[in-house]
C-alpha cells in the first residue's frame, strides 16, 4: 500500500495536521469514490468506518418514524463523516449520503480511535470540527424553523457552492 502525501491531501482537517501526526495516519488511510446517493452511515447502526471527505458533499439525515428524511447538516473538505467516533459513540444518530459525488480517505473505526488517542493534533481539530458542525446543525434547525422557503434555498445553495470548490459567483 502506497502511503499518501499530506500535500496532495484536499481534506482540510487532514491538511492542518503537523507532518508527525498525520504521519501516523498516512499508511490507514484508503482513498475511495463517493458516488452519489451511496450511504456512508445508517443511522443507529455501528459505525464501521469513517469518511475524510476530499471533494463532494455528504448530507446528514436524521429519520422520522415514518422513514422520512430531513437534512440536518452537510460536510465536504471541511470534515469528516463518521464524527459520533470523536465524541467516543460507536453508532450514528443520524445517517449520511452522497449529495454530490466525490472522493473521500477512509479508515476503520477501530484505527482512527488509536490515532485519535495518540495525536492531541488530531483531537484539538477534531473536536474543534465538532463545535462547527454543532453550530452548522443548531444554524439549520433555526432556518428550517423560521425561515420562508426561499431563504432556506439559498442558505442550502450557498453551502452546497461552498463544497462544490467553486470560485465566485457567476453572472452566466
Amino acid at each position: 500500500m502506497s502511503q499518501i502525501k499530506q500535500s496532495a491531501v484536499r481534506n482540510r482537517l487532514l491538511a492542518a495536521l503537523p507532518p508527525a501526526d498525520f504521519g501516523r495516519l498516512a499508511n490507514l488511510l484508503t482513498p475511495v469514490s463517493l458516488p452519489l446517493k451511496q450511504v456512508l452511515l445508517e443511522a443507529d447502526e455501528p459505525i464501521e468506518v469513517a469518511y475524510f471527505v476530499e471533494t463532494g458533499m455528504v448530507s446528514n439525515l436524521a429519520y422520522l418514524v415514518n422513514g422520512d428524511a430531513i437534512e440536518i447538516g452537510l460536510t465536504g473538505s471541511e470534515g469528516i463523516v463518521g464524527a459520533p467516533l470523536v465524541l467516543g459513540v460507536d453508532t450514528a444518530p443520524a445517517g449520511a449520503l452522497v449529495q454530490m459525488e466525490g472522493t473521500a480517505l477512509r479508515i476503520g473505526a477501530a484505527a482512527f480511535r488509536q490515532v485519535f488517542n495518540e495525536s492531541e493534533a488530531l483531537r484539538t481539530w477534531l473536536l474543534r470540527y465538532m463545535q462547527a458542525l454543532y453550530t452548522q446543525v443548531s444554524q439549520t434547525a433555526v432556518c428550517n424553523g423560521s425561515h420562508s422557503l426561499e431563504e432556506r434555498l439559498a442558505r442550502w445553495l450557498l453551502m452546497a457552492h461552498d463544497r462544490a470548490g467553486g470560485g465566485g459567483i457567476s453572472s452566466r
